[in-house]
């Protein structure tokens, strides 16, 4: 069914619709590829066994819909941002088995999800093997930028002698985009003093930063220490005009509440909903901002933005709900923490693996119990509607890739019995 399935969804795609005006195609597409996106991130709550391809189909077959090139992208872009990149990478397959459906951009974003999920050498050979017409500065880009983030100094090195024999490097001189990759690598290696010189670099060759630039100064001063020169690099980036990026804004509260600075972080926020933003906070920004509210401990403002963004929300996010169980665990409100969990499955949001280890390291963080007093977890997960016993193989389920979170948990948590 599957490669059937991939044969009629290929037929499908649209190639002549990459559109160069993004503003006006999101207004277009937002809805279809919306529609297109929950289809498929509902697979990265299955067991594994969903297929891509067989979610285009049907969502084709539907709506009689056609899938256009932009919803791909849209789509990609989406799933990498919420990080379910398994099924990005699915996506980008499906889309390259159509001749001339990915350009040199889609070619590196490909790369670097084949490095998040198979590995740099999985990554490699995708590279080596592309016709060298797409063998650019993206691509290269792309391959670069790993070998800065997996401090592969040498490869690295290697990489821009070739590209500098190419005459890419001359290219990248006149983009902020090369910059701000130098910028990430030297900030995996938490090198101030370079970071700094690439700003340096920057202004004798008259490129403006943007406001990546300054986000990631910032995090590299702030991770050392020098909050005052953080500091000077988040108010040149507020104080940067037109700024329509939500994650710019989400940006600045990350490393505002990293610097504990409860008035920055709300700064940022009036200024993301009063912003000329196309898009105003969705619920990634709202779960930018709760977890930084939970992080300075500002109950009251956590309640409040929690409210309003429930009361805007057209279905539950358990990302969002995570935040909002550890902060009343966090302040021993053990009854609304029951009541709340309880509610999880009727409002759309299911429990997840995070869910359930929150309260269970809840719970094994108050010290050991008495023999005779049974397993609080437990009694929490009874009181909720879930069986103690059913949620160690629900956890052997779920886990996946947090083994390691899991195994902890089984350990701390013997005394349910199964």
């Amino acid at each position: 069914m599957a490669t059937h399935a991939k044969r009629l969804v290929v037929s499908t795609l649209t190639a002549g619709t990459r559109c160069f005006s993004t503003a006006t195609a999101a207004v277009v597409n937002k809805g279809k590829e919306e529609s297109l996106l929950r289809n498929i991130s509902a697979l990265a709550t299955t067991d594994g066994s969903g297929n891509v391809a067989d979610t285009l189909y049907k969502w084709v077959k539907q709506g009689s819909n056609n899938v256009k090139t932009f919803d791909i992208i849209r789509c990609v872009n989406d799933l990498r941002e919420t990080k379910k990149y398994q099924r990005a990478l699915q996506l980008c397959e499906l889309m390259e088995k159509v001749k001339n459906q990915m350009n040199n951009a889609d070619q590196a974003v490909r790369i670097d999800l084949l490095a998040k999920i198979e590995g740099l050498a999985s990554a490699e050979e995708y590279f080596n093997n592309l016709e060298e017409s797409s063998k650019n500065p993206k691509t290269y880009g792309a391959l670069l930028g790993w070998y800065c983030r997996e401090k592969m100094i040498d490869e690295a090195t290697d990489l821009f002698e070739i590209m500098k024999g190419l005459s890419f490097t001359s290219a990248c001189n006149y983009n902020n985009m090369i910059y701000n990759k130098l910028l990430r690598g030297f900030a995996s290696l938490k090198d101030c003093d370079a970071a700094d010189g690439v700003l340096e670099r920057m202004g004798k060759d008259k490129v403006l930063p943007d406001w990546l630039t300054y986000a990631i100064l910032a995090s590299i001063y702030v991770e050392a220490g020098l909050i005052d020169k953080a500091n000077a690099a988040l108010q040149k980036l507020e104080d940067m005009e037109n700024v329509r990026d939500c994650k710019a804004f989400d940006s600045l509260i990350e490393l505002y509440a990293r610097m504990s600075d409860l008035s920055g972080v709300n700064r940022a926020w009036e200024s993301l909903k009063k912003s000329a933003s196309p898009e105003k906070p969705g619920t990634d920004s709202y779960l930018v901002m709760l977890s930084a509210l939970l992080k300075l401990d500002d109950a009251d403002s956590l309640d409040k933005c929690f409210s309003e963004w429930e009361s805007g929300c057209p279905t539950y996010d358990v990302r969002i709900c995570n935040v909002i169980l550890e902060s009343y665990l966090k302040r021993n409100m053990i009854k609304r923490a029951v009541a709340f969990y309880g509610n999880l499955e009727w409002s759309g949001a299911a429990p997840n693996l995070k869910t359930r280890v929150l309260v269970a390291n809840y719970f094994t963080s108050r010290g050991k119990r008495h023999p005779s007093r049974p397993c609080p977890a437990c009694q929490f997960f009874n009181e909720a509607g879930e069986g103690g016993g059913e949620v160690l193989r629900l956890i052997d389920k779920e886990k996946d890739d947090e083994e390691e979170t899991a195994e902890e948990f089984r350990e701390r948590e013997k005394c349910i019995e199964v």
